[in-house]
């Protein structure tokens, strides 16, 4: 898709964090450009953090405030969340329905979202709960929104169909596109910073992310010393 003709982006994710790990330095280069980036989050998050003193009711408090704290760091100011339990997401119809009516609410040209595949060769981006997510907002995409007469509970909201034309995967085991975030770099470790209770005992969470954008980078050739995040790109249209 041609970049000059996105306008606006709607990430959906399973939990705070999850689109600042994947892709919020591709997102803090198009809030640059002047596109409009919506967050989101399904889950609060409350199944996250270490910490027995801190209640699932504040966890997920915290974790709201964090993620807004992050948004901001790359320029994004609407963040939402559909408030689902966090460890249990299926990809069911509620679930599509609801990433629908964001999606109409929005209008996207592109959205963001996990890859419903397992990653084998790194299995922390294939949490149940991201499958789930990226299942869902594919069928979202790809019939769902599209549809004016899909949940026809959406019309009677006032909310009409929507195309979205294309849908970029983070986390799976395809990557055919990478962005260079190099010169983000700062701002996607700041975002990724604000979530305090997740990342408070990671000792070098700087050097783990070049370590892993320099990976991405790598293999898609490069120069050495950049960094990049990846994503699997799928036209909609």
């Amino acid at each position: 898709m041609d970049e000059a003709k996105v306008r606006r982006v709607l990430a959906v994710m399973a939990h705070p964090d999850d689109v600042d790990f994947g892709a919020a330095g591709t997102i803090a280069l198009w809030t640059a450009q002047g596109v409009e980036v919506t967050y989101l989050m399904v889950t609060d998050g409350d199944a996250g953090g270490s910490d027995d003193g801190v209640s699932r009711e504040e966890m997920a408090a915290l974790r709201r405030d964090e993620q807004r704290a992050a948004a901001k760091a790359v320029g994004v100011t609407d963040v939402r969340f559909l408030g689902r339990p966090d460890g249990r997401l299926e990809a069911a119809l509620d679930l599509r329905r609801d990433i629908a009516r964001v999606i109409r609410q929005v209008r996207p040209d592109r959205v963001v979202t996990h890859s419903p595949e397992r990653n084998y060769r790194v299995i922390y981006p294939s949490h149940p709960d991201h499958r789930a997510v990226g299942a869902a907002a594919l069928d979202a995409v790809y019939p769902d929104a599209r549809n004016p007469y899909a949940f026809p509970e959406l019309r009677e909201e006032g909310l009409e169909a929507w195309t979205t034309s294309e849908v970029w995967l983070s986390g799976g085991p395809v990557v055919d596109h990478r962005v260079d975030v190099t010169e983000v770099f700062d701002r996607k470790v700041a975002a990724l910073r604000a979530h305090v209770s997740q990342i408070a005992q990671m000792d070098d969470l700087e050097g783990m992310l070049r370590g892993f954008l320099g990976a991405i980078a790598q293999e898609g050739g490069l120069p050495e010393g950049r960094l990049a995040e990846g994503f699997q790109v799928v036209s909609t249209v």
